[in-house]
């Protein structure tokens, strides 16, 4: 870990959240932005208390919920550390799912289960480079092979890069093809993660509360800004993730 200190300065409050959601947000944006990168030291539980002139045991809450996500490494004794980046697959495309599907000689299906705009969570906002609350819109589908779940999708979208999206009828035409279509994008982020569903995302997705998933966690941008967070949640016994490259990085095309 390493041993640097970090200079801070007073942070501005951030309206409708609570004190150690400002202390989270505070220090996600700047593991985010790069600022506190991997390993790098955090200040104190004291200097946070200095710093927002909160109370240390709002601070650990802060601190501790962070350690839950892994964001962050606490050391007794010691100090708290950014935690290293988790190794990570790389998908060289945005996969066309009912295409693939098709492709297999399979019957492909979707259901959209959630429309709407909602105030975005600081996770969301921090992915789509927003404040905490803003203005963003959500959608949820499951797809289907020859009847049987095989993704979860969990999408949100940046009004400013998308304004339309809100509008579009996604009994038509999917999320995902909709802004292929008509919104550019020239970044692609795809982290996969080995995890457990929910109660709500096992009955989605029809498997037990115990078996493995695989989550697809896809950010894109256009110049710079982010355009899209979707989270595709598949059973790990119905589904497999990858990708072919040459030795010179390139994807290869069959």
């Amino acid at each position: 870990m390493s041993g640097s200190r970090t200079e801070t300065t007073a942070p501005q409050a951030t309206m409708g959240l609570a004190l150690y959601e400002q202390v989270r947000e505070y220090i996600t944006r700047r593991i985010q932005s790069g600022e506190w990168p991997s390993g790098h030291r955090l200040p104190s539980e004291h200097e946070f208390v200095a710093l927002f002139g909160i109370s240390r045991m709002t601070v650990n809450r802060a601190l501790r919920e962070l350690a839950e996500q892994g964001r962050v490494v606490r050391i007794a004794g010691v100090g708290s550390f950014v935690a290293e980046e988790k190794p990570q697959s790389t998908l060289l495309q945005i996969p066309n799912l009912a295409g693939e599907i098709r492709q297999r000689g399979h019957d492909y299906l979707y259901k959209v289960l959630r429309v709407e705009r909602l105030s975005a969570t600081i996770d969301v906002a921090t992915a789509l480079d927003l404040r905490a609350g803003a203005s963003v819109f959500h959608t949820v589908c499951v797809h289907l092979e020859n009847g049987v779940p095989i993704q979860l999708e969990d999408r949100y979208v940046s009004p400013k890069m998308a304004p339309g999206f809100g509008e579009q009828d996604f009994s038509v035409i999917q999320p995902s093809e909709y802004l292929v279509r008509n919104i550019p994008f020239d970044q692609i982020e795809h982290v996969v993660d080995a995890v457990l569903p929910t109660p709500e995302q096992a009955q989605l997705l029809e498997t037990g509360p115990t078996d493995p998933c695989l989550l697809l966690t896809r950010r894109t941008w256009y110049r710079g800004a982010p355009v899209t967070l979707v989270r595709c949640l598949h059973p790990g016994q119905r589904y497999r993730l990858g990708s072919r490259f040459g030795a010179d990085g390139n994807p290869k095309v069959s």
